[in-house]
């Protein structure tokens, strides 16, 4: 259990009657009101505190916390106190995992409380020393605006900023009514957050799909009045906030009505206009969407892009497998990759060329990541703590540490004339002593006592016959300043000499001083006190002249982060179980996807699995549309994904794991691959297969790469059969793209026979005669060509334990139904959808009955048949039913 400050309020009374007043919270704004050195949650907010927890944070999770302010009936306000540490995890929780805002009030005067930092999952930069720099992405929030008429065709215009590199992005396009080019927008910016306008009568619909697509991404919604989305002032706001000192109506980027509305709204919700620090700082710039790759948020989770609420290991994400950055820049510049792939075959190569040169050389490699690299700080954090005037000579020196720019030549120089380097050994950032005289007295003097109190220590050590620095030690004690320790088992030789104070016992040692050394610890530390006092103004000067610099180190910053990303790259590469290697890239809409022994490099990571490869071949003109077919379990879906992975990687510059590979540029990749998560939220499997099939043939172009895990779930088979057949053909027809369909509809197969670009694949299982002639079926997880012309559903079950009298009851059903399904089809009988639902119906509705009947019953196998015999007799409906006649007649 975390441990809890005590709940003391001086005027609980007037608190409660403050806290009353503030108007009425959501729940998506969580208050916190910091109380010096603990934090207090009180009402709504501390049930939510004290029910909130994770497995990896110590954060309450038990009711139990709560404790009344006030009275301790009805008229209390339940409140929840937390430590520094505690509240550090809460914001963590919060902000990045529950997608909530956070106010954190300040007094400021009796019973007079203000809003002193407010943050949310797009906006941390109040928070962002709290949050220590573990910010796994980087925060961007985004704004939209859109303008639908009457045509299928919708405007759409974004603003969007990571503000902790102070960037404003631009981008105007035309959308579908499914809005799928929005949808990708938000996966290749990584958006956190995303402002949208409160509803209007007018636009409720569209509205409504925007906000469910943002929700679809895990996105935080935030609503905001449509007065907010006005231009009446952002001509004169960006040419306040940009760095181009021309006017802002001079941007080409102004022109984009729908997206200066967008970031009117995202300048006023980030307060940029209230700190004058933002001031000539942030650049504009217009996105393209089209210079990425477009992912959709089924895409996302088909390829298990970022890490999951549930992945065991960080191998079971591909962000995951490929992060070995060392620093916090690299790991979020590669987030960010893996969600931009390029659509550039020389951006592609220029990338490739580098991951090359890091995987030949092994000695720069790793001279790279375990010395220099390992040592960047967060160089975009950094120059933030000097844009915000928070830096200290501590942030200095972990710049000039870093630098070795010529740029950066006269920091250096400053830093190496006005810095004590030597103080570092002891982590003291100090200013030279000999940089100013009055610091080089009173240096002189404090080295003076340092050397006392070393006489002091030899002295003492001679007194109580103990070793110094072995058994005795003089310490700088954040309590008790300069004194000395023993360590417990020695302690009882100062015990009765009076010469001896002890200052307190702790797990290492007892402290304890003498009255010499307490008059030089006095003396040094009103020295120390005005050593800092005197140099402080000294500090401040370097610190502003080191802040000059910030361009500098944020470029540096994008420098490093591109380096250490390449770097990860050649890691991974050249430590996988069986090396990657570098595709051979096609221009968009040229060439085939042909992968030899390809592997999936998440799935060949985990433990007890030894992965069985397979070949791809994605042939223009022959084999442009895959349909895959096989049992359960078998590896279809492995199969597909990997092809979806492997396409990804190569599109980010990384080398991939095959032995041979060539691929063509995808524009997309577009997934259907299960709905899991859609009931949670209302949406059936059917429905949401429905949605994300809609998207893909919408979204689809030639150049595009679908993938297709099953579909036609949820509802009959004549339906789903259908469905499958009529998707499966508008692709090969229409679309024309390369595309793999994993199905269980082995009618499907048939589509070869109709167009030649179709090829029909299995995966492999081996079936052999065990014990009492019983099939037994090994999956080979290899994949072949042609169809698999068995089911293999009931191993699957035996796979995963039913119980053996279920798996019997259904092997002999099986069986029964097979030699049915023969002689029927024999006797060419045929019978209306209507005919066999209506005969299947009635007749369970009899053996349902006859259960009843004779559940329980002492009766003879013949007396159970005669029973059954005369509820059929009973039922003439059933009796004149053609279907099930067919089946009396068998």
């Amino acid at each position: 259990m975390a441990s809890r400050p005590d709940l003391k309020v001086d005027d609980e009374g007037g608190f409660i009657r403050f806290f009353r007043s503030l108007p009425a919270n959501n729940g998506e704004t969580i208050r916190i009101f910091d109380r010096g050195d603990w934090f207090s949650a009180h009402g709504d907010d501390a049930n939510f505190v004290a029910r909130t927890a994770s497995p990896t944070l110590k954060v309450y999770k038990t009711t139990s916390v709560i404790r009344q302010l006030g009275k301790s009936d009805h008229t209390g306000l339940p409140s929840v106190t937390m430590s520094m540490t505690v509240y550090r995890n809460l914001l963590r929780e919060v902000l990045f995992k529950l997608g909530k805002r956070i106010e954190v009030w300040e007094s400021a005067g009796r019973m007079n409380w203000k809003i002193t930092k407010r943050a949310s999952p797009g906006n941390l930069q109040d928070v962002e020393e709290e949050l220590g720099g573990q910010v796994d992405s980087a925060p961007v929030i985004l704004a939209v605006k859109v303008s639908a008429k009457a045509s299928e065709a919708r405007n759409v215009g974004v603003c969007f900023a990571d503000a902790s590199v102070r960037e404003l992005g631009v981008s105007e396009f035309l959308d579908n009514d499914l809005y799928s080019n929005f949808e990708s927008l938000l996966i290749q910016l990584g958006v956190r957050e995303c402002l949208i306008q409160s509803e209007g009568a007018k636009t409720d619909v569209e509205l409504g799909k925007l906000k469910a697509i943002v929700d679809s991404c895990g996105v935080a919604l935030a609503e905001r009045p449509p007065g907010d989305f006005g231009t009446k002032d952002i001509e004169q706001d960006l040419t306040r906030l940009l760095r181009d000192e021309r006017a802002a109506k001079m941007l080409p980027q102004t022109d984009l009505k729908l997206a200066m509305g967008s970031a009117a709204a995202l300048i006023k919700y980030l307060g940029a206009m209230s700190d004058s620090s933002n001031f000539g700082q942030y650049q504009l710039y217009q996105h393209d969407l089209s210079q990425y790759m477009k992912l959709d948020a089924s895409a996302l989770k088909a390829l298990n892009l970022m890490p999951g609420p549930r992945d065991g290991s960080k191998n079971m994400s591909l962000y995951g497998l490929l992060n070995h950055c060392k620093t916090p820049v690299g790991s979020r510049l590669l987030a960010q990759w893996l969600k931009q792939p390029l659509m550039s075959l020389e951006e592609i190569e220029r990338r490739q060329q580098l991951v090359e040169a890091f995987v030949v050389d092994t000695e720069l490699r790793q001279t790279m990541q375990e010395e220099h690299l390992r040592s960047i700080p967060d160089l975009y954090r950094l120059a933030k703590r000097f844009q915000k005037k928070l830096a200290n000579l501590e942030d200095v020196v972990r710049t000039y540490q870093v630098e070795h720019l010529d740029s950066m030549a006269k920091l250096q120089e400053m830093v190496e004339t006005t810095v004590d380097l030597d103080a570092l050994d002891n982590h003291e950032f100090i200013i030279k002593p000999e940089f100013d005289e009055s610091l080089r007295t009173i240096r002189r003097k404090l080295d003076k006592l340092r050397h006392g109190m070393e006489v002091e220590h030899r002295e003492v050590g001679r007194d109580l016959g103990q070793e110094m620095d072995k058994k005795l030690f003089l310490e700088n004690h954040k309590v008790h300043g300069w004194c000395f320790r023993l360590t417990r088992t020695e302690a009882g030789c100062i015990r009765n000499k009076k010469q001896y104070q002890e200052c307190s016992t702790q797990k290492n040692g007892v402290y304890f001083t003498t009255n010499s050394l307490q008059a030089m610890r006095r003396e040094f530390d009103q020295l120390s006190e005005n050593y800092n006092r005197t140099q402080s103004g000294l500090v401040n000067e370097v610190v502003n002249v080191a802040a000059s610099y910030c361009p500098v180190i944020e470029q540096l910053a994008g420098v490093l982060a591109h380096l250490d990303v390449i770097v990860s790259f050649a890691h991974v590469s050249v430590h996988a179980p069986i090396a990657y290697v570098r595709p051979k890239m096609h221009p968009r809409g040229e060439g085939d996807t042909i992968l030899k022994e390809a592997r999936h490099p998440c799935m060949e990571m985990q433990d007890d699995i030894q992965f069985i490869t397979n070949d791809v071949a994605l042939k223009r003109g022959s084999s442009e549309f895959l349909i895959i077919t096989g049992p359960n379990m078998g590896g279809k879906s492995t199969y597909i994904r990997q092809i979806g992975v492997i396409a990804l990687m190569a599109q980010v510059g990384c080398f991939v794991p095959c032995t041979e590979a060539e691929l063509t540029i995808f524009d997309c990749i577009l997934a259907r691959v299960g709905a899991s998560d859609s009931q949670l939220k209302g949406v059936s499997t059917f429905m949401a297969e429905m949605l994300e099939t809609a998207n893909i043939l919408r979204s689809a172009t030639s150049e595009s790469l679908i993938i297709i895990d099953e579909l036609g779930r949820g509802t009959s088979t004549y339906d789903g059969f259908g469905l499958a057949w009529a998707i499966s053909e508008h692709i090969v027809k229409e679309i024309k793209c390369f595309a793999m369909f994993a199905t269980h509809f082995h009618e499907l197969t048939a589509l070869v026979e109709e167009y030649p670009v179709v090829q029909n694949l299995h995966v492999v299982a081996h079936i052999s005669n065990g014990n009492q002639n019983r099939r037994e079926v090994t999956l080979l997880y290899k994949v072949e060509e042609g169809v698999c012309d068995q089911s293999f559903g009931i191993h699957v079950a035996e796979l995963v334990k039913f119980p053996p009298k279920v798996v019997e009851m259904a092997k002999r059903k099986a069986d029964e139904l097979e030699d049915f399904t023969v002689k029927h089809n024999e006797q060419a009988v045929s019978h209306s959808k209507e005919e066999v639902e209506e005969g299947s119906t009635l007749l369970k509705e009899v053996l349902v009955e006859w259960k009843k009947r004779v559940e329980g019953e002492s009766m003879s196998g013949a007396e159970k048949v005669e029973v059954l015999r005369e509820l059929v007799r009973q039922n003439p409906k059933l009796q004149n039913n053609s279907f099930f006649k067919s089946v009396r007649a068998l």
